[in-house]
C-alpha cells in the first residue's frame, strides 16, 4: 500500500488511569507512546483524532447489560457493596476496581469503535489505537486485566461493511475472547500466535481448537513454546499468515500488537526484538488491505513505547532514527536511550524445527477445509453505530455529523513541536 492514509486516535486522559500500586497493567505506557511518536514528528504524517467515547450502549454491542451496568455504577468507595457482584463478573485481582474504569473502559473502546468506522467509510487506509485491543474481556466478565472488548465491538462494526475480517494476534497471551465471541461464525477467521502449555495464562489456544458449526476451521491457534526470538518466528508467521490470506481472502485486518511478546517483557517469556515484532505489522501491511491496528499487552512500558512508536513508522513507511529524541519521559529510556535497545534474554528457544514444522502443517491441513472466500448474503447495512452521517447537507437533528467528527482533529499547533513550539503565524499553525 504506497502512501497509506494513517488514522491515529488518542485521548490526552487516556494514560492518567491507574490499576493499583504493584498491579503490572500500566495505561501511563499509552502517554509514553503518544510522547515519542510526537517527538520523532510522526503525528505530521498521519491524520490525529480526538477519539469519541464509547457509551454502555456502544458496549452492549457485545457484552451484557448486567454486567455494563456493573461496571458503570461500582467505584472503591462503593466496592464492598457489590461482593456478589464482583466474583459473579470476575472483578478482583487481576481485574481491579480503580477510579474512572468506566471512563477508561469508554475512552479506549469508543477509539476502536471510530477507527472502524473511518475504515469502513473509506476515510483512512489504516486505523491506529494503541489504547485497544483487550483481547481477554467476554461477553459476562472480565478476564486477565481486560474489562470491555474492544476488539470484538470494532470486528462487529466491520462487518456491516465487510464480508470477511481477519483477526491476527500477536500478544504473548492467546487472544480467547476475540476467538470465543466470533468461534461459530466464518466472517471472521481469528489467528493466535501465542505462548501454550505449563498452565499459562489464560490456559486456550491449542492448535486443534479450530472453530464449530459455521465457523470451523475458521479458528487458527499457534501454540508457541517460551524463548522464540525474531528469526523463528518468521519461519511460522510468515508462512500462516500467507496460508490464511490464500484461503481465506480477507476484505479488512484487525491487528492486535500485544507488546508481551517481545524479549524481558515483565510477564513475558518470549524473545522478540522491537524490530523483529514490527516486522510482523510490516509482513501484515504488505497485503495491501484496510487495517486496524491496536495495541494490547506489554508490562515493561518503556519497551512497549518504543515498540508501537517504531511500529507507527512502519505504517507509515517511515525511517526512523534509533536515537531517542528529547523528550519529557527520556529518563525511562536509560541507559542507552535508543529505540532498538537489546532486550533478549539467555532463555532457551524451547521451538524445534520439527515443532513449528508440525503446526504449519497442522494449520495447513486445517486451511484447505476453508471455503474459499465464504460469500455473505445481500442484506441491508445497519446505521453507522456512533451516529457519523455522511450526507454534504447537515441535518439538524442528527448528532455527531463525519464533518463534525472530522473537525475533531488535532490542530497541528497542538503538540510540541521542539524549540519552534507557539511560534506560530497569523493564520495559527506552526512555523514550521
Amino acid at each position: 500500500m504506497a502512501n497509506p492514509t494513517v488514522a491515529y486516535f488518542y485521548d490526552p486522559d487516556v494514560g492518567n488511569f491507574h490499576y493499583g500500586p504493584s498491579h503490572p497493567m500500566k495505561p501511563h505506557r499509552i502517554a509514553l507512546t503518544h510522547c515519542l511518536v510526537l517527538h520523532y514528528g510522526l503525528y505530521k504524517k498521519m491524520k490525529v483524532y480526538r477519539p469519541y467515547r464509547a457509551s454502555a450502549h456502544d458496549m452492549c454491542r457485545f457484552h451484557s447489560e448486567e454486567y455494563i451496568n456493573f461496571l458503570q455504577s461500582v467505584t472503591p468507595q462503593t466496592v464492598q457493596n457489590y461482593t456478589k457482584s464482583l466474583s459473579a463478573y470476575n472483578v478482583g485481582d487481576d481485574c481491579p476496581v480503580f477510579d474512572g474504569l468506566f471512563d477508561f473502559c469508554s475512552m479506549y473502546t469508543g477509539a476502536s469503535l471510530e477507527a472502524a468506522v473511518k475504515l469502513n467509510n473509506n476515510h483512512c487506509d489504516i486505523a491506529i489505537n494503541w489504547s485497544g485491543g483487550l483481547h481477554h474481556a467476554k461477553k459476562f466478565e472480565a478476564s486477565g486485566f481486560c474489562y470491555v472488548n474492544d476488539i470484538v465491538i470494532s470486528i462487529l462494526e466491520l462487518l456491516k461493511y465487510h464480508p470477511r475480517v481477519l483477526y491476527i494476534d500477536i500478544d504473548i497471551h492467546h487472544g480467547d475472547g476475540v476467538q470465543e465471541a466470533f468461534y461459530l461464525t466464518d466472517r471472521v477467521m481469528t489467528v493466535s500466535f501465542h505462548r501454550y502449555g505449563n498452565y499459562f495464562f489464560p490456559g486456550t489456544g491449542d492448535m486443534y481448537e479450530s472453530g464449530a458449526e459455521s465457523g470451523r476451521y475458521y479458528s487458527v491457534n499457534v501454540p508457541l513454546k517460551e524463548g522464540i526470538d525474531d528469526q523463528t518466528y518468521m519461519q511460522v508467521f510468515k508462512p500462516v499468515i500467507q496460508a490464511v490470506m490464500e484461503s481465506y481472502r480477507p476484505t479488512c485486518v484487525v491487528l492486535q500488537c500485544g507488546a508481551d511478546s517481545l524479549g524481558s517483557d515483565r510477564l513475558g517469556c518470549f524473545n522478540l526484538s522491537v524490530r523483529g515484532h514490527g516486522e510482523c505489522v510490516r509482513v501484515v501491511k504488505g497485503y495491501g488491505l484496510p487495517m486496524l491496528v491496536l495495541g494490547g499487552g506489554g508490562y515493561t512500558k518503556r519497551n512497549v513505547a518504543r515498540c508501537w512508536t517504531y511500529e507507527t513508522s512502519v505504517l507509515l513507511d517511515d525511517e526512523i532514527n534509533n536515537d531517542l529524541p528529547y523528550n519529557e519521559y527520556l529518563e525511562y529510556f536509560g541507559p542507552d536511550f535508543s529505540l532498538h535497545p537489546d532486550i533478549t534474554t539467555k532463555q532457551e528457544n524451547c521451538n524445534t524445527k520439527e515443532y513449528l514444522d508440525n503446526i504449519r502443517m497442522t494449520v495447513n491441513d486445517n486451511l484447505k477445509n476453508v471455503a474459499h472466500a465464504p460469500s455473505v448474503q445481500m442484506q441491508d447495512v445497519g446505521p453507522d453505530f456512533v451516529g457519523f452521517d455522511l450526507k454534504t447537507e447537515l441535518d439538524p437533528d442528527v448528532r455527531n455529523h463525519q464533518e463534525e467528527i472530522d473537525r475533531r482533529i488535532e490542530p497541528v499547533n497542538e503538540f510540541y513541536d521542539g524549540e519552534k513550539d507557539n511560534d506560530k503565524d497569523a493564520d495559527g499553525f506552526l512555523d514550521v
